[in-house]
């Protein structure tokens, strides 16, 4: 073993020690917690810490005798607005602060039962609905790259958290970008699976989700390494009979015959391609060439249509079943940002919400046949690099510079397919550094293609963490 600190392995690294007995649990766990409490204060990405309840189970797995779980020993957080048993569910909302979940959610069951360990709980902005990570209940997330550029939300406090070496893997969620805006400007990796793949259910929960809710909304996992997906998300995706629209398909789908086609646009609709962005989607480009992908560039087929679209209905669908809870428990902020995207996008009557629902089919099917010839698209996520904290409760324009810039993240969700995200380039700016990120959208239920070019990437174009852990200092 080498002098590097634990906490800095990526999670397969870290397993492997593991599963050799070279490391145990409890020294794993330990050193994550440790490196929490180091950095966490000047962060507050984790609001929950649970690490005494993390080393309690860590020495319990190092005494279990048998086969080991492919995360045995591996630390992990949770994001709040997922159910853990015991621990509250808050979602960042002062009047949730005491709603104490009575189960595990499935994903954090899958979790353990594959011996991960939960060191802590990351932060959110109230009710998970902003891009950006603050709240009434614990404040501000901080992006450990600097206070000049946000740490994205909704899972804001889990790609800040793992950026930082808070653990080798954080759950996040995402419905409209809330894996992939953290992923891109905290410098980590994600994919968003698509719908169905990772069961869903919040044992607390009082009525069901709407059902764009169900069908945008994916829960995945951001990591330092793509290749920690492979290790961790065939876990995530084990069935959960409280989910009865889960698709229980393997991770792995067939081998398909090379080269591997890929889609590449360079289209930036509303606001233009920044050249520090081109230059990043270039470099993921020719990195996937190099590694044997067949690029092509393509137009996009109606992207405007259904990012516009999906933000229509989604904006309908949550002001019939969130607004009043919003108003009633929600801080000022986060009504006025609602009341901001009501007037950016305005929602519709029944009659077009339905036509709209309607013409989500036909989108959906001119991609999946347009990804039967090229089974991943490789897209700008933002035009332009990641924007300032508190940016999107900023009017207008603020809202137009941050969930306005999401034309390509909204397509994912709105046709349910899977979407990466992977740093591509670190980039240099007046305020300070920042990461860019690229996605790769990929054929439905072929989540492992995305990952396979997103290592294929980082492969050629490095990671950031240590660059980021020397600015730490």
């Amino acid at each position: 073993m080498t002098s590097t600190p634990l906490w800095q392995y990526t999670a397969t690294e870290l397993s492997a020690l593991i599963q050799s007995g070279e490391v145990s649990a409890v020294e794993a766990v330990r050193a994550s917690v440790e490196r929490m409490h180091a950095v966490n204060p000047a962060l507050n990405a984790v609001v929950t810490d649970l690490s005494e309840l993390a080393l309690e189970r860590a020495k319990v797995l190092d005494a279990t005798k048998g086969p080991k779980g492919p995360l045995h020993g591996v630390p992990v957080t949770i994001k709040i607005n997922i159910d853990q048993k015991g621990e509250a569910s808050s979602n960042g909302v002062v009047a949730f602060k005491d709603l104490i979940a009575p189960d595990d959610a499935p994903l954090v069951r899958n979790l353990l039962d594959a011996g991960a360990v939960v060191i802590g709980r990351t932060n959110v902005p109230e009710f998970s609905r902003r891009c950006e990570t603050d709240n009434p209940l614990f404040g501000q997330t901080w992006n450990p790259w600097g206070k000049h550029v946000s740490p994205g939300g909704s899972s804001g406090g889990a790609g800040s958290a793992v950026a930082a070496g808070i653990g080798a893997l954080a759950h996040g969620n995402d419905i409209g970008g809330s894996l992939r805006f953290p992923a891109a400007a905290n410098g980590v990796v994600t994919v968003k699976p698509g719908v169905g793949r990772v069961p869903v259910y919040n044992p607390s929960q009082t009525v069901e989700r709407g059902i764009l809710a169900q069908q945008m909304s994916a829960q995945g996992l951001l990591a330092r390494s793509a290749r920690d997906l492979h290790l961790s998300m065939p876990a995530m995706i084990t069935t959960d009979a409280r989910d009865p629209f889960h698709v229980p398909l393997p991770w792995r789908g067939p081998t398909l015959e090379g080269p591997i086609k890929v889609g590449f646009s360079l289209e930036a609709p509303d606001l233009p391609l920044h050249p520090k962005v081109e230059k990043a989607l270039l470099d993921a480009r020719a990195a996937l060439v190099d590694a044997g992908f067949l690029v092509e560039e393509i137009a996009p087929p109606s992207l405007r249509e259904i990012a516009f679209e999906g933000r229509s209905a989604l904006m309908t669908e949550s002001y019939h079943l969130m607004w009043e809870d919003i108003s009633k428990y929600g801080s000022p902020e986060i009504s006025g940002v609602f009341e901001q995207n009501f007037r950016r996008t305005p929602r519709v009557e029944m009659p077009e919400m339905l036509a709209m629902l309607a013409r989500r089919t036909f989108y959906a099917r001119q991609w999946s046949v347009l990804m039967e010839e090229y089974p991943l698209f490789l897209s700008p996520f933002f035009p332009q690099p990641f924007y300032a904290p508190g940016r999107d409760a900023e009017g207008p324009e603020g809202l137009r510079e941050t969930i306005g810039q999401a034309f390509w993240s909204t397509l994912g969700n709105y046709l349910g397919l899977p979407a990466g995200n992977v740093p591509a380039r670190l980039e240099d700016f007046p305020e300070g550094p920042k990461p860019i990120g690229v996605q790769i959208l990929g054929r439905r239920w072929r989540e492992d293609l995305v990952v396979d070019a997103m290592i294929a990437i980082e492969d050629r174009l490095g990671t950031l963490s240590k660059r980021l852990w020397a600015r730490m200092g």
